[in-house]
């Protein structure tokens, strides 16, 4: 028996319009009533899923959801903090100087804001700002160096030119963070023991719930690790290829109701 699913959110959970389907809000609801554990696992900071978790009483004592990848991840009511993970000091200055040598841009996150030194403030900058309801700074790279409080760094730009971007990046850069591709347009870095896998199994451990009994759902490469980890993989039927490739099953589109389909057939008809 499944004892705790874990969600990712866009692609996944929500529709292209960023909803929740009727169904998945009430297979969610019976999740939780039969007291499965219900996590949502996103790359989003906590501020860009408060009102989901709001609209699915995900606010209630023993709720949990973990954010930035599970770089922060904290009990939804009293927001006390259950584990959370910072960039490394000199991060910023080395990848600044990287996405100018890649001629993309760049922007970093803490807990409530997304920073930039880009002037020409990327669109997908604001879109981050705007999707998560945080705000957006401009300062200048000078300011932005030396940071401890940085949760995850992002190289973002038009898919195009981040796919090409993507192709000169360093061995040290892999060697030394985790790289996940989220969006066409994101590419975050993230510190090296910070990925949805580790989240999962981190707050497995602490709940004293074996991997075996836990669901993963999710479409993009940041929800790789989530869907190798967990007892069951799941990848949606709009994942990319190669997170369906590593997947145990595969579910039906986030616009055809698939995290309704994986909680009814994996876990309200098991019990």
């Amino acid at each position: 028996m499944y004892k705790l699913i874990a969600l990712d959110m866009d692609g996944t959970l929500l529709r292209d319009d960023k909803t929740i389907s009727p169904a998945v809000k009430e297979a969610i609801s019976k999740a939780k009533s039969k007291g499965v554990k219900v996590v949502l696992s996103t790359g989003r900071p906590i501020n860009g899923i408060n009102r989901y978790l709001k609209e699915l009483n995900l606010l209630e004592d023993g709720d949990i959801a973990s954010s930035f990848n599970g770089g922060l991840v904290l009990e939804t009511k009293s927001e006390n903090v259950i584990y959370q993970c910072h960039m490394p000091k000199e991060s910023f200055e080395e990848l600044y100087n990287l996405s100018q040598e890649l001629n993309i841009h760049i922007h970093a996150l803490t807990k409530d804001a997304v920073l930039t030194p880009n002037k020409d403030i990327s669109k997908y900058s604001v879109l981050e700002a705007f999707m998560n309801d945080i705000y957006l700074y401009y300062e200048d790279s000078s300011k932005l160096i030396g940071s401890e409080e940085y949760i995850k760094i992002m190289f973002i730009d038009h898919p195009e030119k981040l796919d090409k971007a993507i192709e000169k990046l360093p061995s040290w850069l892999y060697e030394k963070y985790n790289v996940v591709r989220s969006a066409e347009h994101f590419l975050e870095i993230l510190p090296k023991e910070v990925d949805k896998g580790l989240g999962l199994v981190m707050l497995a451990n602490k709940l004293g719930i074996k991997i075996e009994e836990t669901i993963g759902v999710g479409d993009a490469g940041n929800d790789l690790n989530l869907i190798k980890s967990a007892g069951l993989g799941v990848a949606m039927g709009n994942a990319f290829d190669f997170v369906k490739e590593a997947a145990d099953y595969v579910a039906k589109t986030n616009e055809e109701d698939g995290v309704a389909e994986v909680i009814n057939k994996f876990i309200l008809e098991e019990q």
